[in-house]
Order: C-alpha cells, then sequence, then structure tokens
C-alpha cells in the first residue's frame, strides 16, 4: 500500500546501461609529433558487435586546450568482419590546429548516444600532443640560405649588365607571411571558435597589419584622420565584441572575415 504523500503512479527512473553493458569499446588513436602550426587529426574510435545495428554518436566536448584549437569533426562509419563477428565501427574524427609548443594534452573527450530514457556517455582517455618547434629546420635553411648566396652571386656577374630586367615575382617579407597565416587560420575558425574571441583575434591581426602598413595600431585614430577609409562597418563589429558580446552566426563572421580582407587586400593564392 502506497504511503501518504508518495504519488503510486510515478514510474521509478529507468536505469540507463553502461559502455560495458552494451559491448562498446572506445579507443583513441596515438598522435605522432607535429610541429607548431600544423594541422592534425585525432581519431576517436568506438566500436560494437551487434550485427545489423546502428550507432548514434554525439560529441559534447571539443578538443581545445591550451595550445591547440578545433577547427572541425567529423564521423565515419565501417564495417568488419573479425573471428565471424560482425564488427561495426563508429569514427569520431577531430581537426585540430597546434598554436604552441610542448607537451600538451587535449582532456577526455566525451560523446553521446541519445536514447528515449536519457543520453549514454562514453569517455575516451586523455589524448597526449608533442608539438615541436620549426627550430630543427635551422641548420638545413642556413645551408639553403649559403647555397642561394653562392648562386646569387654567380647570378650577378651574369646579369649585371641588365639589371633593367627585374625578376618578375613579388616576394613577401616573413612578417607579412605570419600576418597571412594568422588570418587564413581564422577563416578556417568561422565555425568552431567562441564569436567574441574569434572577433577579437581578428582586431589584432588588422591592428597587426596597420602597424606593418601605416606605423601605427591604432585603428579608431587611423580611421578618423581618413588614413582607413571604408573601415567603419568592421571597427563597430570589434567594439561590440569588447563591450556586447554576444553569440553570432558562423556565415556572420565568414562575412565579416571576407569585409577584412578586401580592406586589407589580401587575397587567397590561386591554385
Amino acid at each position: 500500500m502506497a504511503s501518504p504523500g508518495t504519488d503510486s503512479s510515478a514510474a521509478a527512473p529507468v536505469a540507463l546501461p553502461t559502455a560495458e553493458e552494451l559491448g562498446l569499446h572506445i579507443a583513441t588513436g596515438k598522435i605522432s609529433p607535429v610541429t607548431v602550426g600544423d594541422t592534425f587529426e585525432i581519431p576517436v574510435t568506438v566500436s560494437w558487435s551487434v550485427q545489423g545495428s546502428t550507432l548514434l554518436l554525439v560529441p559534447v566536448s571539443t578538443a581545445n586546450a591550451k595550445g591547440l584549437d578545433q577547427i572541425g569533426v567529423r564521423q565515419e562509419l565501417s564495417r568488419s568482419v573479425k573471428g565471424g563477428k560482425e564488427i561495426s565501427e563508429n569514427q569520431v574524427i577531430y581537426t585540430v590546429v597546434a598554436k604552441d609548443t610542448g607537451s600538451l594534452t587535449v582532456p577526455a573527450l566525451r560523446l553521446e548516444i541519445p536514447t528515449k530514457a536519457g543520453a549514454i556517455e562514453l569517455q575516451s582517455q586523455d589524448v597526449p600532443v608533442r608539438v615541436n618547434s620549426a627550430s630543427h629546420l635551422l641548420p638545413f635553411a642556413m645551408s639553403l640560405v649559403v647555397c642561394v648566396l653562392g648562386i646569387a652571386l654567380g647570378l650577378w656577374r651574369i646579369r649585371s649588365r641588365a639589371k633593367a630586367k627585374a625578376i618578375a615575382v613579388k616576394k613577401r617579407s616573413a612578417e607579412e607571411e605570419t600576418l597571412r597565416g594568422e588570418f587564413f587560420v581564422l577563416k578556417t575558425r568561422v565555425k568552431a571558435a567562441d564569436s567574441r574571441d574569434w572577433l577579437l583575434s581578428l582586431e589584432k591581426v588588422c591592428k597587426y597589419w596597420a602597424g606593418m602598413h601605416h606605423g601605427s595600431e591604432n585603428l579608431e585614430a587611423l580611421a578618423k584622420q581618413g588614413t582607413l577609409k571604408e573601415w567603419a562597418p568592421l571597427l563597430e563589429e570589434f567594439t561590440h565584441a569588447r563591450y556586447g558580446g554576444g553569440e553570432r552566426d558562423a556565415f556572420m563572421n565568414l562575412e565579416t572575415w571576407k569585409l577584412a580582407s578586401k580592406l586589407m587586400q589580401i587575397q587567397e593564392d590561386e591554385e
């Protein structure tokens, strides 16, 4: 007999099965050392041996960590036969950019299997990632410079009477290459990054560009002087990000990136 004040019709909560009870196995691929600036993938594989079944996995955490930025995630499904049993595999692949050097770690990645009774959670192990600097290329670069200087000296002797004929290849400075690299990384992050942080990162790139081309990183002052014509809409978005914030759709970030590309005259290289 139900005790007073107790709803006898209330159903007891349904205990969700664990991953082990469902026969699910989760494994993370080993990540080879990468160089700072590289883009690499972290595969998380969920496998099970129930024939004819499919599994919906929903990533509920990201591969963002100190020195590492996630720029994409996708899933791949495959099946194979091992020992007479059909094995299904659902692989969640995170695409990450290395932004800093050192022995970095992506915290355990969490996935969920939605069911009518609730979500069953799966969790991987922590993912260690070793990111090396580009300094190991210095000896090779120095040898290359010596070789190039020797060739240049020979060419100068041959072409000393034909200086008027310039090489028609525009060489960008190291600073310009750095700026271009950071600018195009922002384009890859329009969907994954926090909108406010993304806009403030874009503002830093624009300030860096202004300092290179106009001798000052004060965008507002340059705009008032008339040096940065047509920059008002972009500067308004930066001001809103600093003092207003708020989430924006990815397509809005992409349109902002295109506007900055036009204003700074930074174009993608043609294939």
